[in-house]
């Protein structure tokens, strides 16, 4: 894959940009994407920012019959005349480890991020700057062989496609509502859910209708085999704020290693906050709350950074958390990752990279 020649085919037409003010999550995209194939025999080959358009795949393609796709998001965040990506190396890891997961052949991760640089200089004027908004990135990958045996495909395509983008739940900070759901199984160890692929989540939809129905936003998923373990919420992962000390489950390998996860714990180790990852059962956090000492809960995640809890439903017990309002921590999390990913902060840790 190295020293692959990047070729740039402009797009003729130029879409208008849409109202940053009103703008829904995820269904506007900008005028060019990136793609790249595999072939067994080649390797990857091919870079290519092209005018975004429609695909042609064969009906025989393996991504429609066997689900071999893994996919990743990452944000461009505008900040005056710069443009900032927020740790996106973590997010060509990840797609990585994913792939490996599988059975998909792993990426250049500093070559994929020199093209995705050239993507987003080239779209740049898409990067909105109305405050709470980004340009949502998601790279993906997709079996293409025409081939209907169960086994992993010989050829592969890798694309990027860009979509400026809202707050992810509708009222933006204001704290959620969260389901936790005791019937339906999202993942379990030695599975899927430590990739990032598309049946983890289309195997939860049952589980969020139902919660929606409810009138709520999302839901809790426990762990698959007792029913019994906190795991994570449907689009991120999950803390607790518990007499002073922060808890989130512990990386089991059905729990998606999130990048935002990662930056809090870093975040609270140097601010010298108690923090612990580790095995939490429904039950045990249901005492904390019976005793008056969960004081906070918040989800953590590319789409929403930070999104409080403001209340948990598990089997008909609701837990009010804080009120419904905003904690201290979750809204000093969310003011310092932002700022940071924003420019409006100094970049201490390091973690944005700029796009020239």
């Amino acid at each position: 894959m190295k020293n692959n020649a990047l070729t740039i085919v402009e797009s003729k037409t130029k879409q208008p940009k849409p109202n940053t003010d009103q703008i829904p999550f995820g269904r506007t995209f900008t005028d060019h994407m990136f793609v790249m194939d595999y072939h067994e025999d080649r390797g990857w080959y091919e870079p290519r920012i092209v005018p975004y358009e429609p695909l042609t795949l064969d009906p025989a393609a393996m991504i429609f019959h066997y689900g071999q796709t893994v996919f990743e998001g990452l944000k461009a965040y505008r900040s005056g005349d710069r443009v900032l990506l927020f740790r996106p190396e973590k997010n060509l890891e990840r797609l990585n480890r994913s792939s490996d997961r599988l059975s998909i052949p792993p990426i250049d991760e500093e070559e994929v991020m020199g093209y995705l640089e050239e993507l987003i200089s080239l779209e740049k004027d898409w990067v909105p700057d109305t405050p709470g908004t980004s340009l949502y990135i998601r790279p993906f990958i997709i079996g293409t062989e025409p081939n209907l045996s169960v086994a992993p495909s010989k050829t592969y395509k890798l694309m990027i496609i860009l979509s400026p983008v809202g707050s992810y739940f509708s009222g933006g900070l204001t704290p959620v509502k969260i389901r936790v759901e005791d019937k339906f199984t999202r993942a379990v160890k030695g599975g899927t859910g430590m990739a990032k692929t598309a049946g983890n989540y289309s195997a939860a939809y049952q589980a969020q209708k139902q919660a929606y129905q409810e009138g709520k936003a999302d839901v809790l998923w426990l762990d698959g085999v007792e029913k019994r373990y906190i795991e994570e919420v449907g689009s991120m992962n999950i803390f607790f704020k518990i007499n002073g000390e922060v808890v989130t489950p512990a990386l089991s390998g059905s729990i998606l290693q999130g990048i935002t996860r990662m930056s809090v714990i870093e975040l609270l180790e140097k601010w010298e906050i108690p923090v612990t990852e580790r095995r939490i059962s429904i039950e045990e956090l249901y005492q904390y709350y019976e005793e008056g000492v969960l004081e906070e809960a918040f989800g953590t995640g590319t789409a929403a950074v930070i999104s409080p809890v403001g209340e948990l439903n598990w089997l008909g017990k609701e837990m009010v958390i804080n009120n419904h309002e905003i904690g201290e921590l979750s809204q000093k999390l969310y003011d310092t990752i932002t700022g940071i990913q924003t420019g409006k902060l100094e970049d201490t840790p390091g973690w944005t990279v700029e796009v020239k």
